[in-house]
């Protein structure tokens, strides 16, 4: 298959030849998108490198990683490369298992390939804690909002995408900034895309990230909220209803009627200093346990529903 590698680039002139010769052989083209980089780290490419495969690309205004990338997988596909890897400017993936996010794509076992920092045990040692707890919080929130429950590490930059997959995506909907590798797994889903995590140690160098995942939780907040929401639309009510669509419906009206006749009574026996009859505490009750019941048996099927990559990660 036709491998190409796209390159945000925006402030890692410092790393970006080291970037550029570290790339594995067996890949076909590179792109460098030069995303209105003050350092001119575009520029600098092709002053200092004469590669016949590395064709630099400039966006006239910095839109951010989403619309580097995004500027990248168009001109991928306008080539017809059959996988695009995306890879970070600042020197801190490993290329070397490059191999490991396009197998599982060759061998047709999924169809978006990611890596995750998170899953060897001595990876914690290498990462400051800070961002341990920031990758947390927002890879419970990806998990809602995406319906991938098994994926990890969303802002994981180092992906792998097959051509196919690529084309059914909306790339002119997607986020142009940190928040486009989230949005792009909620895109993923609604197209029934193979989502496979690539365990991989993380490399810090001296390049710091400009990424602080403390302060974009609360910016973070706002598009789970709305991609959640879309999803569950889409997919539970007008591509499909299922046994989990009756779930979702009884399960939040059973547990908001519950809510509302409790509080109700609670407060009016407060004001008026007269015992709740047994009956009205008992259907108050029965009715929030029996909700949230079925909006647990919603989120088990939300679970299942999650497309499936074929075979064990390589």
């Amino acid at each position: 298959m036709a491998i190409c590698v796209v390159i945000p680039a925006y402030k890692c002139k410092k790393h970006i030849l080291s970037v550029i010769q570290k790339m594995p052989s067996f890949v076909d083209k590179v792109y460098v998108i030069d995303d209105a980089c003050p350092e001119m780290t575009g520029q600098f490419v092709l002053q200092n490198l004469n590669d016949k495969k590395v064709e630099v690309l400039f966006n006239r205004q910095n839109g951010g990683v989403g619309a580097a990338v995004k500027a990248g997988y168009l001109k991928a596909l306008e080539n017809n490369y059959d996988i695009i890897v995306k890879v970070d400017g600042d020197d801190q993936m490993d290329l070397s298992l490059m191999h490991k996010l396009i197998q599982p794509l060759e061998k047709d076992k999924a169809d978006y390939t990611k890596g995750n920092r998170f899953y060897y045990p001595k990876s914690m040692a290498r990462m400051p804690k800070i961002r341990i707890f920031g990758n947390a919080v927002l890879g419970f929130l990806t998990k809602i909002s995406s319906g991938y429950y098994s994926v990890f590490d969303p802002t994981n930059g180092y992906t792998a995408v097959h051509i196919e997959t690529l084309k059914q995506l909306e790339l002119e909907k997607l986020h142009n900034r940190y928040f486009f590798e989230s949005d792009l797994l909620f895109r993923l889903n609604l197209s029934r895309a193979r989502v496979l995590d690539i365990p991989m140690l993380p490399i810090y160098g001296t390049e710091k990230s400009n990424l602080n995942e403390l302060l974009i939780i609360p910016t973070f907040l706002k598009g789970h909220f709305k991609n959640f929401h879309k999803r569950i639309v889409y997919n539970y009510f007008l591509r499909d209803f299922s046994i989990g669509s009756l779930f979702l419906i009884f399960g939040v009206a059973l547990f908001g009627f519950g809510f509302i006749w409790s509080l109700y009574f609670w407060a009016k026996a407060i004001s008026s200093h007269l015992p709740t009859p047994n009956g009205t505490v008992m259907i108050g009750v029965l009715t929030l346990v029996l909700g949230f019941q079925l909006i647990l048996s919603f989120i088990m099927s939300d679970i299942a529903a999650e497309p499936k990559a074929g075979g064990r990660s390589v």
